[in-house]
């Protein structure tokens, strides 16, 4: 279940001048945390419709617009279409008669911004310690921005995507903001 407003509802900023970098409010989304025991791995990809990443840091999307990322050792991240929810919670209901796991409906917790543009990595990188510009395209990571634990997915070259707490993404909103006008001002 997913929150109908939150904070960053048809907001986007874009900086045009000097560089181009760009963030916006991502539409809402069905989010599930999922846990399971690596050896049941080819289960629950079987129950998520496509192949789920091995590896911690792994991601993968597919063309019906699904993302899965490996976030730790038995733990994955899943965003989902709004109406994929109720089949995806169903097929992970019936896996729970031959697989112990857990799949929890985070949507109503997070928020997606997405950031983009040449300058993408570097308005990234001035406000998250992990080297950005290092993660490879199709990777994710559990990461701190400005003291606030995000989920950080590389989707392209210069796109990426934030996954944040819906308490926090007003704060991250004004800080990626304050970013982009610094880039504007070419400072």
């Amino acid at each position: 279940m997913f929150q109908e407003r939150h904070p960053l509802v048809g907001r986007e900023l874009s900086v045009a001048r000097r560089t181009s970098v760009a963030i916006r409010a991502l539409d809402n989304c069905s989010r599930f945390n999922l846990r399971i025991a690596p050896s049941d791995l080819a289960a629950a990809a079987a129950a998520w419709g496509s192949d789920l990443p091995a590896a911690i840091g792994e991601a993968t999307a597919t063309s019906s617009g699904r993302l899965a990322a490996c976030i730790g050792p038995d733990e994955w991240f899943l965003i989902a279409p709004l109406a994929d929810q109720d089949a995806i919670e169903t097929a992970f209901a019936d896996l729970y008669a031959t697989t112990i796991h857990s799949l929890v409906d985070v949507g109503h917790r997070e928020v997606g911004i997405a950031i983009e543009g040449p300058e993408a990595a570097a308005a990234l990188q001035s406000c998250i310690a992990a080297e950005v510009a290092l993660m490879p395209v199709g990777s994710a990571r559990r990461t701190i921005i400005d003291r606030v634990q995000i989920i950080l997915f590389r989707e392209a070259e210069d796109r990426f995507r934030i996954e944040v707490w819906h308490s926090f993404a007003d704060h991250v909103w004004h800080l990626l903001a304050g970013i982009c006008r610094e880039f504007e001002l070419g400072l």
